[in-house]
């Protein structure tokens, strides 16, 4: 099982997209400023993630999510995630 994940950073106010086998260890490693990109932001907090079966699957959403380029299209995703679970 892979995951999509999208994080949000209040103190930069940016979004960043990315995909991994243990989205907690992730989060974690971006938190401790271990990425270039995402150093600059800490805190991050996780607002959306995907289960996909396979690596490649996830590859292949998080460039589809980050091709579109767009923050309507992330924020989107966020509030269709907030309306299922309502």
């Amino acid at each position: 099982m892979f995951f999509v994940y999208i994080l949000f950073s209040e103190k930069i106010n940016k979004y960043y997209v990315g995909y991994s086998k243990n989205i907690e260890d992730r989060l974690t490693l971006h938190n401790q400023g271990c990425e270039t990109f995402t150093s600059k932001g800490l805190p991050w907090k996780l607002v959306y993630f995907e289960k996909l079966e396979t690596e490649l699957l996830a590859i292949r959403r998080e460039r589809e999510i980050k091709a579109k380029k767009s923050r309507k299209y992330i924020e989107w995703l966020i509030a269709m995630l907030i309306e299922q679970s309502r």
